[in-house]
């Protein structure tokens, strides 16, 4: 009986704090100013809601019945200046609160703080997290068979980029994710959008040729449209 004892009460205080059954880890990034500064990036136990994890490594006040977030580490949202926290799983921009988000194994949690003037309240996707919004999806934003569109660039990058985002090369754009890569677009091209019930990556080529050599090489931008 003592063992048995034990090994429920080892069981019980293993499970605070995270869901049951989650193991391993999720990354979390807190930035400035649209991803130009970084402030904190490391990992945090998978299984905790996205508010866990941030309390975990951030000094953080809340609003809203702990449910959204006022400051982290003393920078605090200010409406009337409009400058606030904004975040986003996977490279997606989530439309609930903080407490209610479970991360997965594997899934980045982005915290940034920045501007909202001009209408730049909502931005929907971010292409800094590549290439987790095609591998792992959140919300709206699922996996889905991506094809990947070149023109103007050697086949190895297109190739590469189709590795990196579980998809195939293609010659034309179908389904419901792609990738395109023209040397039409500015080279440092770097731009996510939403289309239709899908997403597309668009790329110029100096950027695609980055992506190619380094899955990386984009990480904590928001994205470039030239």
């Amino acid at each position: 009986m003592r063992r048995l004892a034990l090994l429920l009460l080892a069981i019980a205080v293993a499970g605070c704090g995270g869901a049951a059954g989650a193991h391993g880890t999720a990354t979390l990034w807190v930035t400035r100013d649209r991803g130009t500064r970084v402030l904190y990036a490391g990992a945090v136990p998978a299984g905790l809601s996205a508010m866990q994890a941030l309390e975990r490594r951030e000094k953080v006040s809340t609003r809203y019945g702990g449910r959204f977030v006022q400051s982290i580490d003393g920078i605090q949202g200010d409406a009337s200046g409009q400058r606030d926290w904004f975040f986003f799983v996977n490279g997606v921009e989530s439309n609930v609160g903080a407490a209610d988000v479970r991360l997965r194994p594997g899934d980045l949690e982005w915290w940034d703080y920045r501007s909202w003037q001009g209408g730049a309240i909502s931005v929907p996707l971010v292409v800094g997290a590549y290439p987790k919004p095609f591998t792992r999806g959140f919300e709206w934003a699922q996996p889905a068979p991506t094809s990947v569109v070149a023109a103007g660039v050697p086949r190895v990058v297109a190739v590469r980029i189709a590795a990196q985002v579980h998809g195939s090369v293609a010659a034309r754009v179908h389904g419901r994710n792609a990738v395109v890569i023209s040397d039409a677009f500015p080279p440092r091209r770097a731009l996510l959008r939403r289309r239709g019930a899908g997403f597309v990556l668009e790329l110029g080529a100096l950027a695609a040729r980055r992506l190619a050599r380094d899955p990386h090489a984009l990480a904590h931008e928001y994205g470039s449209a030239g």
